[in-house]
């Protein structure tokens, strides 16, 4: 029996009428075009419905590469400037036979191309275009995308490169180091890199991705292309391509998966050359929940109702990159509205907020922290966002801010939450003031979380359990972690989530900082009256799988800071299951 014909198997499942079709075969008769693509280009049927009637038509299976973990070994079979050019991947392999998920699995050069290189006879899968693309980005490297755009100069093949290579002028979008470049932004936006670190050496010039808060080596570009391709990243963000001399700082935006990304570009002389680290900022990751965040019960409730306060001063405290910016745009866009005025001063200003008025700190023209503040208070706002405090006069302007009816909002770098009280007081803020004016502290720290894939029971070494205080106090517990998979890259962790403390300046705590009590003494009332210190809430993520204990450990150094017995942990844990 003949086969159908596309377009009538289209029609048959109510996709396409008859006009449809025959204005989709026109087209095609001058175009060249294959039918499916024009009825997808002109938004006539779905991808997902075109790869439907093609699987029937041809009698092969359609697969979901997103919910298919490839072995590494059986995509390197085809090389990856093939698998982009011809837009598939190979899937799974039995002995012989290679299967190859097609966005166009007619295409039999390409099936007869990939059989002469691999020796191996071939079945056809189909799949989307979207998805074969995120494979190939997922189960290539970026070295190994390296060797389509830089491989064939170091042959003499390719002589565009070689032009590039000796002339610095911006060349079209089609040239290598660009090419190069884009390569790198986009692998590390996928791959939800917080930084690109371009890091010259002696010999070498290295590349490392810091994704879920850690160091990850991803590729080597040739150390001859070190002054193009920084050249290149300092033209797009602006700066002086002859200083290198002297740091530089920077940003420009681009367009990755059709989503604009704000790139923050640092320039550092070293001994090697300038050292690159450019900070992603994505839009994407802005659009938080504050249980996307990591917020437990307990924090939502005493967070939600601390930022509805009319006035007063609320701090975040924590090290760099502890999350405590994402906090505090969750916060603004939480209790955002058209009846209030909020503005913030920030530095820098990392994500446009909309009706917020935000303004970026330029010290060399005179507009710091302090004058920016008094200039603000002129302007009639109802709250107030203060990207850190760092010396005694902003601490005094926002405390004075916070005394004549502003509800403030601002971070400071201390381990604990209970240390940003005597910071504070440290910074020449009267103890009467900090406790008219201060409501509440949380400190947080970002933990990466195991990866759902491959997350395993296991037993702790016995220093482990002896740091975190549990030794002898986890009988029938049981501890998970991360054991590497493909999808984690053999690291174990697939993202991060936060890990919070909140203090309350309750009657007791304010009396006691009038008094001028001690750290330790305020640690106390505030357990008394339900703080719970950053490790021991950590440990309801041990609890539920979600983080490690050693992670939790590495992160969360102020345990040694308290004389928790295990009863304690046992109670903090209680609620949550088995550790």
């Amino acid at each position: 029996m003949a086969r159908k014909k596309l377009g009538d198997l289209l029609k048959e499942r109510g996709y396409i009428n008859d006009s449809q079709l025959q204005t989709a075969l026109d087209e095609q008769k001058s175009t060249g075009k294959r039918l499916g693509h024009i009825l997808v280009e002109s938004q006539t049927i779905s991808e997902e419905q075109l790869l439907e009637a093609i699987s029937d038509r041809l009698s092969i299976p359609k697969v979901t590469l997103e919910a298919m973990v490839i072995d590494p070994a059986v995509a390197q079979r085809v090389p990856v400037e093939m698998a982009r050019r011809y837009t598939l991947i190979p899937v799974f392999a039995i002995g012989n036979t290679l299967t190859l998920a097609m966005a166009d699995p007619l295409n039999f050069i390409a099936i007869d191309e990939i059989k002469y290189h691999t020796g191996c006879e071939i079945k056809r899968a189909v799949a989307t275009i979207s998805e074969i693309k995120d494979a190939i980005d997922q189960y290539y490297s970026v070295a190994d995308s390296l060797k389509d755009i830089i491989g064939g100069p170091r042959d003499g093949a390719d002589p565009l490169l070689a032009e590039v290579l000796t002339d610095d002028q911006d060349k079209e979008t089609e040239s290598p180091i660009i090419r190069l470049v884009d390569l790198i932004i986009s692998k590390a936006v996928k791959d939800r890199a917080s930084d690109i670190h371009i890091e010259p050496d002696e010999s070498t010039l290295r590349v490392r991705y810091r994704v879920s808060g850690a160091m990850r080596e991803e590729a080597s570009p040739p150390k001859t292309m070190q002054r193009e391709l920084i050249s290149r990243i300092k033209i797009a963000a602006d700066l002086d391509v002859s200083e290198k001399r002297l740091p530089q700082d920077g940003r420009f935006m681009t367009r990755v998966d059709r989503s604009a990304v704000d790139l923050r570009v640092s320039t550092l002389p070293t001994i090697h050359g300038e050292k690159i680290v450019i900070r992603i900022l994505d839009q994407r990751n802005l659009m938080h929940s504050f249980r996307e965040l990591g917020f437990g019960e307990n924090i939502l409730d005493s967070w939600t109702n601390i930022i509805q306060k009319p006035e007063g001063l609320i701090l975040l405290s924590g090290p760099t990159s502890s999350g405590k910016t994402s906090t505090l745009y969750a916060t603004l866009q939480s209790i955002n509205s058209i009846e209030k005025n909020i503005i913030t001063v920030e530095d820098p200003v990392e994500y446009s907020l909309p009706l917020i008025n935000q303004i970026q700190i330029n010290e060399k023209a005179g507009l710091t922290f302090p004058t920016s503040l008094r200039a603000i208070l002129r302007q009639n706002p109802d709250i107030i966002m203060i990207g850190e405090i760092r010396d005694s006069e902003t601490a005094q302007m926002a405390t004075r801010s916070s005394l004549t009816g502003h509800l403030v909002f601002s971070t400071m770098h201390t381990n604990d939450a209970p240390s940003a009280i005597t910071r504070l007081v440290d910074m020449g803020i009267e103890n009467y003031m900090v406790v008219s004016a201060l409501k509440g502290v949380m400190a947080q720290r970002l933990v990466r979380v195991n990866c759902p894939n491959c997350t395993e029971t296991y037993e702790p070494p016995e220093q482990i359990l002896k740091r975190a205080g549990l030794s002898g106090a986890v009988h029938g517990l049981t501890f998970s972690h991360g054991a590497g998979c493909t999808q984690c890259k053999g690291t174990g962790f697939k993202g991060q989530t936060g890990v919070f403390e909140y203090l309350e300046v309750t009657p007791i705590i304010s009396e006691m900082i009038l008094e001028g009590a001690s750290l330790a003494k305020i640690r106390d009332a505030g357990r008394k009256s339900g703080y719970i210190p950053l490790f021991e809430a950590g440990l309801e993520k041990v609890a539920d799988a979600t983080v490690c204990l050693e992670e939790l450990l590495k992160e969360t150094s102020n345990i040694e800071d308290y004389s928790y017995q295990p009863q304690d942990v046992e109670a903090t844990t209680s609620h949550a299951g088995t550790i």
